[in-house]
C-alpha cells in the first residue's frame, strides 16, 4: 500500500434536504441519492509524489440508498496533473492504497457498478468552508454553487453544523444551500437543496482526527 495523504476543502450537494440523512445513518428523504462533490487540495501527497494544489469533482446516482448499490459515476481530475499526479489522484478516489472502507472515497466507490472513464479537464473551483460559499465548475459537465442558507423571513444567514467525531469524510462540516446542474452521461439536477462545505484531512487510514472524539 502506497501512504498517501492529503489537507483540502470540499463542496458537496446532494438531492436531500440540508440536514441530509446519510450524515445520520438513516435514508436519503428523496429515496435515491445525486451527487457532484468538488475538493481542492491544499497540499498532499502520494508516496513521492505531490499533490499541491491540485483539484478533483465527481458526479453520482444512486437509484436508491447508497449502501445498496447500483451506483453511477464520473470522475474528473485536474489536466495540470501530470501522468504520476493522475495516477495517484485516481487511486485514491476508487478506494485503492486505502484500508477497506476507512474513506468516503473507498466507500462510494464499493457501491459503483458503472464507473464512466474519468475526464482530464481544467476544474474552476472557489471554497470559503467559513464563509460557506463556493463555486465549482467543469466545462460541459458540472456547475455547481453554494451559499449560506438563509432565514426565509428576515434573509439572514443561518448558521448549522454537524459533528461527526467518527466520520469517514470530515469531522465537521458547515451546511449550507447548493445547486448543481450537469452534462455528460451522469446527469443531475439540484436546486438549493444540501451543501457541505468542509475542511478535509484524510490519509490511507481515514480522518486524520485533530481532537479525540467525545
Amino acid at each position: 500500500m502506497t501512504p498517501w495523504e492529503f489537507k483540502g476543502r470540499e463542496l458537496v450537494n446532494c438531492t436531500c434536504e440540508y440536514g441530509c440523512n446519510c450524515q445520520f445513518n438513516a435514508l436519503p428523504d428523496k429515496g435515491h441519492c445525486h451527487a457532484v462533490a468538488a475538493i481542492v487540495l491544499d497540499e498532499g501527497h502520494f508516496g513521492e509524489t505531490r499533490l499541491d494544489g491540485l483539484k478533483i469533482a465527481a458526479i453520482f446516482r444512486w437509484p436508491g440508498p447508497i449502501h445498496e448499490g447500483n451506483g453511477e459515476a464520473i470522475a474528473f481530475v485536474d489536466q495540470h496533473a501530470d501522468d504520476a499526479q493522475r495516477e495517484a489522484l485516481l487511486r485514491i478516489m476508487t478506494g485503492q492504497d486505502t484500508d477497506p472502507f476507512a474513506t468516503m472515497f473507498a466507500v462510494y466507490a464499493s457501491t459503483v457498478t458503472v464507473m464512466h472513464a474519468p475526464v482530464f479537464t481544467d476544474i474552476e473551483l472557489d471554497i470559503d468552508v467559513d464563509g460557506r460559499t463556493g463555486r465549482a465548475f467543469v466545462r460541459d459537465y458540472i456547475e455547481m454553487t453554494g451559499r449560506p442558507i438563509r432565514n426565509p423571513v428576515t434573509g439572514a444567514e443561518t448558521r448549522a453544523r454537524i459533528d461527526l467525531p467518527d466520520g469517514f469524510e470530515y469531522e465537521v462540516a458547515e451546511i449550507g444551500s447548493a445547486s448543481s446542474r450537469t452534462g455528460g452521461p451522469v446527469r443531475v439536477e439540484i436546486a438549493e437543496k444540501y451543501g457541505q462545505f468542509a475542511w478535509l484531512h484524510l490519509n490511507n487510514h481515514g480522518v486524520v482526527r485533530a481532537r479525540a472524539a467525545a
